[in-house]
């Protein structure tokens, strides 16, 4: 089948398409404990689920125009920040296009341009003697051709080419000098039109023109590139993808599976694993610690310095672990190693540690520490200025890890417990056993939350808090590995043998793939991958092969001239 010439969209319309759809909490649990035996779905027939609209976001953006343009001021970081939906800042639904970032798209386009134009024009060199030449004329079509082929991540139809060739005739006359032409001016009214177009702020996708059953219809070979190096680098295609997508090499689950091996050996998929844990995890929100600090009467030793430390020790284990040892994800629940520099391992009281600023590996008491849920970053977030807080630990857990949502709090909220120094924090907080306004909500975050009080409020460990023995004991419910537990490190081996964690790791990172809320048409695709990732043994990189070999990532329902994808059900909140 041939590859389809993309349908030409208005760019006003596109940017309302980005602004409709609907927000939704996290689906709960669905069984009460766990326990029960799960209905397999029937996968007969190809259920791509929903495929939206799905725009940059700012580091996709700044990755792309480096990779396109070599261009590395990553002026996206001036951008007004995206909104979250689902925990992920690359939901679909929540990457509305406001006035402002619009203009701010249209600002960066042409200091992008302004920078680049000089180099470019190197590419059409009869254009700067005589821009209003044949030869200039054929150069810059083959110039808009080529370079859009790479912006937009797909050829250009022939009108395409000849649109923009024309701007280039029109910017000729707009230079400082109305009686000379002026190649610059052009070449840079073309790169600016190109980098505020639709066709490369969104991913733009209609698949193929034949159906392969019903409504579904294949992905072409460019639209899975763009689909490939987004979810593994969160940037463009590189030569490779072009160039298999070119040969329409993109077609099959194996040779799709091939490069999606290959990318995974490349430094950016690296980068694009650390940005899902970093939103998985709440890692970039550490830095928002320094607002309250904490109490330098209870901590004198905590310095807002710190935060960065804590950040970056969780996110170098991570990768050290998923891409130096190959890591499952029991491991990444259990193992006694993390990875500082010589500050953080006087903090954790390391001896023999690290002497410098490298961060390196560092073997840790089995019996204190257990994977990422007991760094030191992590306790400290979910923690309060002057204690520790089981209620945010807890809440953590089951709903990050365990991707279920406690019911919501009433609507008078008691005042939290007074910080009393003759009591412990779990003594303090058992007004929430006793309120029956409380009970209902905290009987699911508190004995979770419980487990991590050996850590004080800056993630060290303690054996007593105010000169009383520390009770660390917990246990979980409503899960598939309930039952009593004694401390975080029990806690974290408990949930590193849970399927219900396993599932929610599958579930978090086909959010962050898809951009989107898994729906009831998904469960093939979720089984597909789940699959994948228990044959592995919950390898991770294995998971995210797994990921591109799906319904949801190969295929999509075919869109009819209004614009629709007939039959596509709505969303799930």
């Amino acid at each position: 089948m041939a590859e389809p010439r993309a349908l030409r969209w208005p760019i006003g319309l596109l940017l309302l398409a980005s602004c409709t759809g609907q927000f939704g909490d996290l689906p709960a649990h669905d069984g009460a404990g766990g326990g029960g035996e799960a209905t397999a779905p029937l996968c007969t027939t190809i259920e791509p689920g929903e495929s939206p609209l799905r725009r940059m976001t700012r580091v996709e953006y700044d990755n792309t125009i480096f990779d396109l343009l070599g261009d590395d001021s990553r002026p996206a970081r001036g951008f007004v920040p995206e909104e979250e939906s689902l925990g992920f800042n690359n939901q679909a639904a929540a990457l509305v296009v406001s006035p402002l970032l619009a203009e701010q798209y249209m600002t960066a386009a042409e200091s992008i341009a302004a920078r680049a134009v000089g180099r470019l024009l190197d590419e059409v060199p009869s254009c700067r003697e005589a821009a209003g030449g044949d030869a200039c004329r054929d150069e810059i079509e083959a110039f808009v051709a080529a370079f859009g082929k790479r912006a937009f991540r797909r050829p250009l139809a022939a009108d395409e080419v000849a649109e923009l060739a024309e701007l280039f005739r029109t910017g000729l006359t707009l230079g400082e000098a109305p009686d000379v032409a002026d190649a610059e001016t052009g070449l840079s009214l073309v790169v600016q039109a190109m980098l505020q177009s639709p066709h490369f702020l969104y991913r733009v996708e209609f698949g193929m023109p034949d159906p392969v059953e019903g409504d579904v219809v294949p992905l072409t070979s460019y639209e899975i590139a763009s689909r490939l190096s987004y979810l593994l680098w969160g940037t463009m295609p590189d030569d490779a993808l072009f160039a298999a997508a070119e040969q329409g090499a993109l077609g099959t689950a194996e040779e799709i599976e091939a490069h999606a091996r290959r990318m995974l050996e490349d430094p950016r998929a690296r980068e694009a694993v650390k940005s899902f844990h970093r939103q998985w995890l709440g890692l970039e929100k550490i830095g928002e610690v320094a607002a309250g600090g904490k109490d330098p009467a209870l901590y004198p030793e905590y310095r807002d310095e710190l935060l960065p430390l804590f950040q970056a020790e969780t996110e170098a284990f991570l990768d050290h672990a998923i891409f130096e040892e190959d890591a499952s994800v029991s491991t990444l629940f259990t193992a006694s190693y993390s990875m500082m520099n010589r500050e953080l391992a006087e903090l954790y009281g390391v001896e023999g540690g690290p002497r410098g600023d490298a961060f390196e590996r560092v073997e840790l008491d089995p019996s204190r520490r257990a994977g990422f849920i007991t760094h030191a970053g992590l306790l400290s977030l979910y923690a309060k200025p002057n204690r520790s807080s089981p209620v945010h630990r807890g809440r953590f857990v089951r709903q990050s890890l365990l991707c279920q949502i406690p019911p919501p709090p009433p609507d008078v909220v008691p005042e939290p417990p007074m910080v009393d120094p003759t009591k412990t924090t779990r003594e303090q907080f058992s007004q929430h056993v006793a309120d029956p306004g409380c009970r209902s909500c905290h009987k699911l975050l508190d004995p979770i939350g419980f487990g991590f009080e050996h850590y004080d409020a800056l993630g060290r460990w303690r054996d007593t808090e105010n000169g009383i023995p520390v009770d660390a004991s917990g246990e979980l419910t409503q899960t598939d590995v309930d039952g009593p537990f004694d401390g975080a490190v029990e806690l974290a081996h408990r949930l590193a043998e849970s399927e219900q964690v396993r599932a929610c790791v599958v579930k978090q990172w086909f959010r962050f793939g898809h951009g989107r809320a898994e729906q009831g048409e998904d469960h093939c695709s979720i089984a597909q991958a789940t699959e994948a990732f228990e044959a592995s043994s919950y390898n991770i990189k294995a998971l995210l092969v797994a990921l591109t070999q799906t319904d949801a990532f190969r295929y999509r329902r075919a869109i009819d001239a209004s614009g629709a994808a007939p039959g596509a059900p709505e969303g799930e909140p």
